[in-house]
């Protein structure tokens, strides 16, 4: 067997292992959907990092960086400043809302007619999105295994799937903490290496072979900053509304939902740096993509992370990337797939269908609706494969700005602004559609120039980054506008409706806090579980030491194996054995 196919395998008995040991954590659909609210910091803050990062980040990102420099950087940039922001504000408000779903929320906010409309509008971004980062996945996978990627599609689809419908929160959560100290630690080994074989930051910048700023297919320099600047409203937007507070609702208590966020915050600060260094150096090496990738075409950038571990990393670190690579794919997808298929079951099937239904009958119902929705996004990734010129960037970036950016908007302002009607939510997400519409199939580049009189034709980039902004500056100024002018028609609402927006903004002022006896053992039993786990897993990064390779390439595996081991054992000497003791005492005297 291939040695880094045996790395990949031995990496998903771990991810199954976790999934098996956090089984017993599920006994009903909070469980299922948001680890009871019951779950400490750093698995919460690893949870939120871990949705703005999938396989996506290795390629299309990844290949952005290597055609146009640090322009790739203002995303995740602007990721790390929406996080400061849930930091400073918005993380403990969301976990105060006291829901399981964040369409519970949005009901509250704005009514139950609300919440059928964002149950459905928000299942084709999130089906979408997902099936980018599999796409992603699997050409990564294809270029290392040389299978077919059709197929590869298929097969890394399926057991993403399985992963997702047999484990819960606690186990997609759960691994997620440890996907991102695997990930974390072998980027951080990766970087070191290109600084190491370069040199240095300066000798990476003054090798690449454009302008490592503005790269050098940019007619107009302020396209870039006008793409920027939008990028910034979005993803706060993105990190900062209702509809993405799912992210801590698991935290057991607001202080632990406030200190997750700034552990995703510091991340995702670290990460471009970090991430894109390797990518950077190599398009200073004058490596030819397209020959080391003949059956990717236009697509052969998005393979530039995979071709610096070829080159310049010891055998074995292939196996041990696309193991984290799989791992990262599989957390945004369980995460998205144990979301979505939470809101229809608690806002669709529950109410709608079945108001009598068992907690049991309902888990088994998320879990035949977590399959459904891996399906379709099997069928959608196979569907932007087909696409042979479409880069993966401008294909996250495009669904963001037309399809998940519209629906943020009454989420985040309807947190703010209290007076405004209930059909104001639906009507919102209406003249979005419509600004969306006009944006990606009505204006072109031909519109820009005759309404600006620009001298000059707008380059491929500059069009791709433009039609983003054209659809982030309507959303902002047409959409948002219209959110509030709706105040003008507002009246005072129903009596039930009242009390409902009464009850959301009260959550929202008050405080929760969780230290009972029982919350401490549980908070011991996260601590002990996964940092046993962890441990071992870096014992065994540690282990591929004696793959036959030079010695300090050898070393490389042992310096990223003890970063992963010392998280474990962090974890494991974070227990509170008082809590444990006073557990068991309470017990004998019962």
């Amino acid at each position: 067997m291939d040695l880094n196919v045996l790395i990949v395998l031995i990496y998903f008995v771990f991810l199954i292992v976790i999934g098996w040991m956090f089984r017993t954590f599920t006994s009903s659909t909070s469980d299922y959907f948001r680890g009871g609210g019951k779950m400490l910091w750093w698995m919460v803050g690893a949870t939120a990092f871990m949705t703005q990062f999938s396989a996506w980040t290795f390629t299309g990102a990844a290949g952005k960086a290597y055609n146009d420099g640090l322009a790739v950087a203002i995303i995740f940039v602007a990721n790390a400043f929406g996080y400061l922001m849930n930091y400073l504000y918005f993380a403990p408000k969301f976990r105060q809302l006291r829901v399981v779903t964040t369409i519970q929320a949005i009901r509250m906010r704005f009514g139950s007619g609300n919440e059928q409309v964002f149950t459905w509008a928000g299942m084709p971004n999130s089906v979408v999105s997902a099936g980018i980062w599999l796409n992603g996945l699997a050409i990564i996978a294809s270029g290392i295994f040389g299978f077919d990627m059709t197929w590869t599609i298929l097969l890394t689809g399926l057991v993403v799937l399985f992963m997702s419908v047999t484990g819960g929160s606690w186990a997609v959560i759960a691994s997620d903490f440890m996907q991102m100290v695997v990930i974390m630690a072998v980027t951080v080994t990766c970087f070191i290496v290109a600084m190491v074989k370069s040199g240095g930051i300066v000798n990476i910048v003054d090798a690449y072979p454009r302008d490592f700023i503005f790269s050098d297919n940019l007619n107009f320099f302020s396209i870039l900053g006008i793409w920027g600047f939008f990028i910034f409203i979005k993803q706060f937007s993105i990190t900062n509304n209702m509809l993405n507070s799912y992210r801590y609702l698991a935290a057991k208590d607001s202080k632990n939902a406030r200190k997750a966020a700034l552990l995703a915050c510091i991340l995702m600060t670290m990460g471009p740096i970090i991430w894109f260094v390797p990518p950077w150096f190599l398009a200073g090496q004058g490596v030819d993509l397209a020959a080391m990738f003949p059956g990717m075409g236009k697509k052969a950038a998005d393979a530039a992370y995979l071709a610096f571990v070829e080159l310049y990393m010891p055998a074995g670190m292939v196996g041990l990337l696309i193991a984290a690579m799989f791992a990262a794919t599989m957390s945004s997808m369980d995460s998205g797939l144990n979301r979505n298929s939470g809101i229809f079951v608690k806002n669709f099937y529950e109410p709608v269908l079945r108001p009598d239904a068992t907690e049991k009958e309902l888990v088994f119902v998320s879990k035949i609706t977590s399959t459904v929705f891996g399906i379709l996004i099997i069928l959608t990734a196979m569907f932007i494969n087909s696409l042979k010129g479409l880069s993966l960037f401008d294909a996250m970036m495009f669904a963001g700005a037309m399809l998940g950016f519209p629906m943020t908007i009454p989420a985040f302002l309807g947190f703010f602004i209290k007076k405004t009607p209930d059909w104001a939510g639906w009507a919102t997400l209406l003249v979005g559609a419509g600004v969306s519409y006009v944006a990606g199939f009505v204006i072109g580049p031909e519109h820009i120039k005759d309404i600006f009189n620009l001298d000059q034709d707008l380059t491929g980039r500059e069009w791709k980054d433009l039609k983003v902004a054209v659809a982030l500056i309507g959303h902002v100024f047409i959409t948002g506008g219209f959110f509030i002018a709706s105040m003008m028609f507002y009246k005072p609402l129903p009596a039930h409706r009242a009390k409902d927006v009464d009850k959301f903004f009260e959550n929202l002022s008050t405080p929760l806090v969780n230290e009972t006896a029982e919350q401490k053992v549980l908070d011991n039993k996260q601590r002990r579980m996964l940092g046993s786990l962890i441990a071992v897993a870096g014992v065994f990064i540690m282990a591929l030491f004696v793959i036959p390779n030079p010695f300090w390439d050898r070393m490389i595996f042992v310096f990223c194996g003890v970063i992963v081991l010392l998280v474990g054992l962090l974890l494991v000497k974070a227990v509170d054995d008082k809590a444990d003791d006073a557990r068991a005492i309470t017990e004998s005297n019962e």
